[in-house]
């Protein structure tokens, strides 16, 4: 989740399977005076859209996606019986977005890098001003989305991390889907998958 000083936000890839967790993330809305603005999904693997139902079951809020996320997306109750996980069926999004869309807290500029490699679609959310970006599953600390997975693809992701993360500020802070955070400069020197160009 990102968010303003007001306490306008964006919840990004909600992981979020039983009530239990639903809670747990509404609870830390309500005890930080958030206003979600927006549900944003990085790609649409399962464990990405897990809480997409019960978090717009709960705000009246649009619901972006990466255009070509489709299929996945539409694959997730098979995922789900498969990995044996609870899932409400994720409601479509109000926009399959492409790299052009315009989000901002406060009207601060967004980029949207087109990362695909780990899933057909994959985007990485920078925010210059603020020098961090939520990268999904493209980029971990040390190492990588896996790509063994539909529509994955391995060159491609490591040419996308090199061509397109790669060549932000060394000191971007990356919030990954999973794991710590890490940051540009650390993986180009320490990343055994993908150094740097």
């Amino acid at each position: 989740m990102v968010f303003n000083k007001k306490g306008d936000a964006y919840i990004f890839d909600p992981g979020n399977s039983t009530p239990a967790e639903d809670q747990f993330l509404f609870n830390y809305i309500e005890n930080n005076n958030l206003t979600p603005i927006a549900l944003i999904n990085t790609h649409c693997h399962i464990d990405h859209i897990l809480g997409n139902k019960a978090v717009l079951e709960k705000y009246d809020i649009p619901f972006w996606a990466p255009n070509g996320e489709q299929m996945v997306l539409e694959s997730g109750k098979v995922s789900a019986s498969m990995y044996g996980i609870p899932y409400q069926t994720s409601p479509q999004p109000n926009k399959w977005i492409e790299t052009d869309h315009t989000m901002g807290l406060d009207g601060e500029e967004w980029i949207l890098l087109s990362s695909p490699g780990h899933s057909p679609a994959s985007m990485v959310f920078y925010l210059p001003s603020a020098g961090f970006a939520i990268a999904g599953d493209v980029l971990f600390r040390e190492s990588i989305g896996r790509t063994d997975l539909p529509g994955g693809n391995h060159e491609t992701l490591l040419r996308n991390i090199q061509e397109k993360l790669y060549t932000l500020p060394d000191d971007t802070i990356i919030y990954p889907g999973h794991g710590p955070e890490t940051t540009i400069g650390h993986e180009k020197r320490n990343n055994p998958f993908v150094r740097e160009i």
